[in-house]
C-alpha cells in the first residue's frame, strides 16, 4: 500500500536538508545517510547518496528512474554466493 498523495513522500528532515545545500552550492559530493525508508525524490536527480547497508555505506548515482522509490532498494542487505552444488556436500560429509 503507498503512501497517501495528501501527506506528501516521507523523507528524512536531515537528508533533504543536506540535499538542497549542495544543490543550492553546486558541489558534486556524497552525502551519506542511515536513511533507507526515504523516498528518492526528483531534487536528487544527479546526486550520489551512500546508503548504508549495515556495514558500509553503498554510494548510488541517483537517475530518473529511481524517482519514487526508495533508497534501500538500491543498497541490497544481503549477498548472495550461489548454492552449493551436490558435490561439495559430499566431500564436506566426507572430510568430517
Amino acid at each position: 500500500m503507498s503512501r497517501s498523495t495528501k501527506k506528501g513522500p516521507a523523507v528524512s528532515a536531515k537528508l533533504l536538508k543536506r540535499v538542497q545545500a549542495l544543490n543550492r552550492s553546486g558541489e558534486k559530493a556524497v552525502i551519506k545517510t542511515w536513511a533507507r525508508s526515504s523516498t528518492i525524490l526528483p531534487e536528487m536527480i544527479g546526486l550520489t547518496i551512500g546508503v548504508h547497508d549495515g556495514r558500509r555505506h553503498v554510494p548510488i548515482y541517483i537517475t530518473e528512474n529511481m524517482v519514487g522509490h526508495r533508497l534501500g532498494e538500491f543498497a541490497l542487505t544481503r549477498t548472495f554466493r550461489g548454492h552449493t552444488s551436490r558435490s561439495e556436500k559430499t566431500t564436506q560429509i566426507r572430510k568430517t
